[in-house]
Order: C-alpha cells, then sequence, then structure tokens
C-alpha cells in the first residue's frame, strides 16, 4: 500500500497541471520559466510593473497604460505592448505602442500611435541610447526631486539618454515623413510629403540648416 501511495503522488506531480476555461477576468497575469524567472506581464493600468532589472523591481516614474511586458532571459525588462485612451477635456485621446528595449536601457525601436484631439502621430521611431546600463533606482529617486541643472545631469550620469536616428510615419501637420539623424541626434536628411501634396527632400547641416533643398518641379 506504501509503495502504491507513493507511486500515485509522484505520478501526479510529475503529470503537467492543466485547466481549460471560457472566460477568465483578471488583472494581472505573470508569465514565469520553470525555475521562476518572470518572462511577461498582462496587466490592468492599476496592476502594471514597475521596471524589473535582473528581477528587482523598481517603481516606474510613469506608465499609466495597461498592456504587455517583455523580459529577457536574466528577468529585465526589455519592451512590452501598451495602450490607452479616453475623453480628456472634452478631446480624444489614444496611444498604443510596441517597443523593444536595449540591453537593461530604455526602447531602441517603437511603432506607436497616438492622438490628443486634432494632434494625431503614427509612425516607427529608431533611436540610440548610452552605452552604460540604466541605473534605475538612482533615477527613480533623482526624478522626484525638484527641477534642475544638477537634477538633470545626474539623471544622464545614471544612464538616460536619447539620440533619435530614425522616424518614419505621420506627423501632427498631416504630412508623411521620413527623417534621418545624425549619432547625435541631429536631423541631416528629411524627406516629407505635406499636407497639400507638395514633395520636398532636405539636405541640412550639423546646425540644423538647409544646404540644399528639393521640392516638385525643382532640378536635380
Amino acid at each position: 500500500m506504501t509503495l502504491v501511495a507513493v507511486w500515485l503522488v509522484s505520478g501526479a506531480s510529475a503529470r503537467p497541471n492543466r485547466a481549460t476555461f471560457d472566460t477568465i477576468d483578471v488583472q494581472r497575469i505573470n508569465i514565469r520559466e520553470p525555475d521562476g524567472t518572470l518572462r511577461m506581464t498582462i496587466a490592468s493600468r492599476g496592476r502594471m510593473p514597475g521596471i524589473i532589472v535582473a528581477g528587482q523591481e523598481t517603481p516606474h516614474p510613469d506608465r499609466p497604460q495597461a498592456g504587455m511586458i517583455f523580459y529577457n532571459d536574466e528577468g529585465s525588462e526589455n519592451g512590452g505592448l501598451v495602450f490607452s485612451g479616453a475623453m480628456k477635456d472634452g478631446k480624444p485621446t489614444n496611444l498604443g505602442a510596441l517597443s523593444f528595449d536595449r540591453w537593461r536601457q530604455d526602447q531602441t525601436v517603437s511603432l506607436s500611435s497616438s492622438e490628443e484631439g486634432d494632434d494625431r502621430q503614427a509612425g516607427l521611431a529608431i533611436n540610440d541610447r548610452p552605452d552604460q546600463p540604466v541605473d534605475f533606482p538612482t533615477v527613480a529617486r533623482l526624478v522626484r526631486q525638484p527641477a534642475s541643472d544638477q537634477r538633470d545631469a545626474a539623471i544622464r550620469a545614471a544612464g538616460v539618454g536619447i539620440a533619435p536616428r530614425a522616424f518614419l510615419g505621420r506627423t501632427p501637420d498631416k504630412a508623411s515623413l521620413l527623417a534621418l539623424r545624425d549619432p547625435a541626434g541631429r536631423k541631416r536628411l528629411e524627406l516629407r510629403v505635406a499636407a497639400d501634396g507638395r514633395a520636398t527632400i532636405d539636405f541640412l547641416d550639423a546646425s540644423g540648416h538647409i544646404t540644399r533643398s528639393l521640392s516638385d518641379g525643382s532640378a536635380p
């Protein structure tokens, strides 16, 4: 009888646990590896996690959306899908964004659509981030301090920074735009089709001044 009991217990524990539901109402789901490493979170706005790096969580300074957060093999955040939307001051607001991060840094690729009243933008953005990882606990402490040049310098020293490199999409002025920037984030080439249909190609120097411009009917 003892051997039978041991076999039954061990066999039950070896079988995978499965359940089937028609509907599940939850505020948050954590998906983990067998060793407990967090790989994805699906959550309502009120239950979204903070910034998790190597399993250590720091409160997020500004993430008022619901969605999904992705985590890499070490349990560090490396992207996500977030969304929100409501009427605000009598105007519709809406956001949807899919992004992917650099290792222990912020997003380097994002596909997003945003709307605030008549201002709408949608597109693909590519960014450079600093080589050093972000010191998220330090940044979380600094952002609660009053704004100052000293605070901003300390935040940059903690690894926060961005250099936009490319954008392709629709701008708030209803134009279609492809903007390419140098490693310092300075716009150097811009291809634009304005809301009235006029097409232009602008070349810019490091100071942001147009050095050459081509438009409809222009000679190359």
